[in-house]
């Protein structure tokens, strides 16, 4: 990209020059905060980490909810500069696109008039800041991740004033380059999304067919597999497992967490707390190779086999396979195939949704499928592999995401701070 003919010395700390014909000012002669009533017609306005401003009804917010009292809200108008003070660190800065109102930790900005101003500049250069760790520095907050940076600490910043026709040509540099960049990312995320929906069809097909797509096949009984291979059997949870309710004396063991991502680990792994209580006496024990569910969210997939010896929630369910020549990663792949998923949501049992449990009896009375044992060890062994071409793939593409990203992180802080001519 090309560069300007002359640079001179910012005095931003975090700037060390800027076009020779730019000016630096206090954001305080840029902006003013406003504080508007709320519209009964108002919705809610939110700021989310990404840049993006808009009404929450716009866009899905899970993790998300509304105030009980919405003590403080002001209103916010499309064109605002809005500054989330508690998340900005992270980036919820933009320009908002919608009418609405906001909580009070917003701070909705607009141009004072003195300078001609771009709001969109603004705020890609506030979310250049907030990225490169700048924002973060000045916080005030003294709850981890939750840092404040509140209209009266951006009010005294020195920032670069461009000429209102550079910031236009600027803002739509970057609007082209990020779209095109963002564009490049979501294929390559939709490629890995379409490589794990490959994956996974493929290891359904051999947990609940095998591995030879010529074997004779028969009727299962159940209606909800259909045919599986002649040789296999089918046999009811409580024959090929053994519930253990072994509990741990002094909770000295490995203290194993499970995770819907990562499955059954040891806790110190994950740096999380496997159980809510200080106290790990009376935690169920479990041995490796036994099929852990958390009661909870057995319906959702979160079970896993035992990498090793250990302890887990007492309210987890814990099964050990009676015949120990079975395999218990072809167990529980089985059960994480969409047919047996069904079924797990199907026999879930509770009063209240969010706190619907998988009892034990009701697992036992799913039946299994059971292939012989040099076929199930047949079938972990192209598991394992399948896993590690995907990993393997995904790996790549992932590296080629963050290279892709950390491209759009420079192609912003060079044209907002004046590195290169948009």
């Amino acid at each position: 990209m090309q560069r300007y003919e002359s640079y001179k010395s910012s005095s931003i700390q975090w700037v060390k020059e800027v076009p020779s014909h730019w000016n630096v000012e206090r954001a305080k002669w840029l902006f003013k905060r406003m504080e508007r009533p709320v519209r009964p017609e108002d919705d809610v306005v939110t700021a989310f980490r990404d840049g993006q401003v808009t009404l929450r009804t716009n866009r899905r917010t899970e993790g998300f909810t509304n105030a009980v009292q919405e003590h403080g809200y002001q209103g916010i108008r499309k064109g605002d500069l809005v500054i989330h003070a508690m998340d900005a660190f992270a980036g919820a800065i933009g320009v908002s696109d919608s009418d609405g109102k906001s909580t009070p930790v917003y701070a909705a900005c607009v141009p004072r008039g003195e300078y001609p101003v771009n709001s969109y500049y603004y705020a890609y250069l506030l979310r250049y800041m907030a990225h490169s760790g700048y924002i973060e520095s000045l916080s005030k907050g003294i709850r981890e991740r939750s840092t404040d940076f509140r209209f009266s600490e951006f009010r005294e910043l020195s920032l670069p004033v461009p000429n209102k026709d550079e910031q236009d040509r600027i803002v739509v540099f970057l609007d082209k380059k990020v779209t095109e960049i963002d564009a490049a990312i979501a294929k390559k995320e939709r490629l890995i999304e379409l490589l794990q929906e490959q994956k996974s069809i493929r290891i359904n097909q051999a947990v609940l067919r095998g591995m030879n797509p010529d074997a004779p096949v028969r009727d299962s009984g159940i209606t909800w597999v259909g045919e599986i291979p002649m040789h296999w059997k089918v046999i009811p949870n409580r024959y090929v497992f053994r519930e253990q309710n072994a509990r741990s004396v002094r909770g000295e063991e490995t203290h194993l967490s499970m995770s819907q991502r990562y499955g059954l680990v040891p806790a110190k792994e994950l740096n999380v707390q496997t159980l809510q209580s200080e106290s790990y006496d009376g935690a169920k024990l479990c041995q490796e190779g036994d099929l852990v569910q958390n009661r909870l969210k057995a319906h959702l997939a979160v079970f896993a086999v035992a990498p090793c010896n250990g302890l887990v929630s007492p309210d987890y369910s814990v099964f050990r396979l009676q015949n120990p020549e079975n395999q218990p990663v072809y167990f529980e792949r089985l059960f994480k195939a969409p047919n047996y998923l069904g079924e797990f949501n199907r026999r879930v049992r509770g009063i209240v949704v969010g706190f619907l449990r998988l009892y034990s009896e009701d697992f036992n009375a799913i039946p299994a499928l059971v292939p012989p044992i040099e076929e199930q060890a047949e079938i972990v062994r192209f598991i394992e592999t399948t896993n590690e071409d995907f990993d393997d793939i995904r790996a790549k593409i992932d590296v080629e995401i963050d290279m892709l990203r950390e491209l759009k992180a420079t192609i912003v802080a060079s044209a907002v701070t004046g590195k290169i001519k948009a």
